[in-house]
């Protein structure tokens, strides 16, 4: 083992044929619970535990997966610069749900931080929860948050969007493609984007649009909602 954590690109190796497999899963079995995401996740995490292997070797060696991140990011632009005159029209309507979302996720999670009694800490930790990382651990930590908290909770956030979307679109009966986009981007973020994109060119282009207004509402909201505790 300490032959291959000496080699700078085995930690990549690790997590692109873990995801590999996920996506294998995912193509034969069909079912949400074989999310690609999810199930690479797991495997890293076994294989880390069980081979023994240095948790920070692995993490510093998955730097070039985190530095293309970002440009995989800014892609999710694309689609929605190709649909904004589609968008255009429902702007309004999108920017009002993208606003009741972030402000009633905030609202819960405080709620439900008073009802279980969480320190402060972890309360501001859980909030940004439905944003990118980048700005999710920005904002944790600028109010006294934990960043690893929020990291697992936009994870696992995103995950479950990307899961369990398309079932609760169905059971809601929410069938345009523009509000079913501005869900996912909003509640998910860029994980829920990508599920976004399987299922129609206009839902994914309302979900990067969602996801960049419910990241810079959050920034907004998430202040005054803090100094109320």
């Amino acid at each position: 083992m300490q032959l291959l954590e000496s080699i700078d690109v085995f930690p990549v190796i690790v997590t692109l044929a873990a995801f590999q497999v996920g996506q294998v899963c995912q193509k034969k079995w069909k079912k949400p619970i074989f999310n690609p995401t999810l199930i690479g996740m797991v495997l890293v995490t076994v294989f880390v535990v069980v081979s023994g292997m240095n948790p920070d070797g692995y993490t510093s060696g998955t730097k070039l997966i985190f530095w293309l991140m970002t440009p995989a990011t800014i892609s999710l632009a694309v689609p929605m610069y190709e649909q904004f005159q589609v968008l255009k029209k429902s702007l309004k309507a999108v920017l009002a749900g993208v606003c009741a979302g972030v402000l009633s996720c905030m609202v819960m999670i405080v709620a439900v931080s008073l009802l279980l009694k969480f320190e402060r800490s972890v309360m501001i930790s859980l909030m940004p929860k439905s944003v990118t990382t980048a700005i999710g651990m920005s904002l944790s930590e600028m109010f006294g948050g934990m960043g690893g908290v929020t990291v697992a909770a936009i994870i696992v956030t995103g995950i479950g969007g990307n899961m369990m979307g398309p079932m609760l679109c169905k059971l809601f009966g929410i069938t345009d493609e523009i509000a079913q986009g501005v869900a996912f981007g909003t509640a998910a973020h860029v994980i829920g984007t990508a599920k976004a994109n399987e299922l129609s060119e206009l839902t994914g282009a309302a979900s990067s649009l969602s996801l960049v207004v419910a990241g810079l509402l959050t920034a907004v909201f998430m202040p005054m909602i803090v100094n109320l505790w």
